[in-house]
């Protein structure tokens, strides 16, 4: 069973995406809140698996809660999808740097919703293709300094290269089809590279690519 967090002030919003969560067999909705501050404290309390985060909130909006919730030691399972009214590039890129595993724009269809919990639950990123090239332009144009050469000394040609293709934002199936491997093996090559940089998951090391510069906006591979 999911178990689920909404953060949204807005009541009747909440309430559509609890009937719809709640309707699937593998979906539980924990708890909900319309501020910043008790979507802090609701996940302390209940240690939901994913949280439905808005991002404009009063007393503590959805940036502040997400870092919050994700610097907490015992919710290092918690997954973050941030929801927006619309697509504002320099919001989204702060919840990407933030530690959010993905984001939703609320007008999204419902089948997408349901995918979505289900995808960052899986532990797996959540990046639109229409705007993930936006957002890292953002990014790449937001950081102060690239990522210290040495960080990147820790791993491996191999795992260098695999890294810069999920910078392009390439799935494990396609990374395999470019590298001529395994789909599996492509997935044990993404992990190991989280282990050793100490990344929680795919949307940071998408980060990582782009602040160390082995991606740039408007490459491609």
């Amino acid at each position: 069973m999911i178990r689920i967090l909404l953060a949204d002030d807005q009541t009747l919003i909440r309430a559509g995406f609890r009937a719809l969560l709640n309707a699937e067999p593998d979906m539980e909705v924990v708890a909900e809140c319309g501020t910043g501050n008790d979507a802090v404290r609701l996940a302390i309390r209940d240690r939901p698996d994913v949280v439905l985060m808005d991002i404009r909130m009063p007393h503590g909006d959805g940036l502040e809660a997400t870092r919050r919730i994700l610097a907490e030691p015992g919710l290092v399972g918690t997954r973050i999808i941030i929801l927006t009214t619309f697509e504002l590039d320099e919001y989204i890129a702060e919840a990407v740097r933030a530690g959010a595993a993905g984001f939703l724009v609320k007008d999204t269809e419902p089948e997408e919703l349901l995918r979505a919990v289900r995808v960052v639950h899986d532990g797996d990123a959540l990046l639109s293709p229409s705007v993930t090239p936006r957002i890292m332009a953002q990014l790449a144009l937001q950081s102060r300094a690239s990522t210290p050469p040495r960080a990147l000394e820790q791993i491996t040609d191999r795992e260098r290269e695999v890294l810069r293709l999920v910078g392009e934002g390439l799935n494990n199936a396609e990374i395999a089809e470019r590298l001529f491997i395994t789909p599996l093996t492509a997935k044990t090559h993404v992990s190991r590279i989280m282990a050793k940089l100490s990344v929680r998951d795919r949307v940071q090391l998408v980060v990582l690519a782009y602040e160390s510069g082995l991606v740039r906006p408007g490459w491609t591979g």
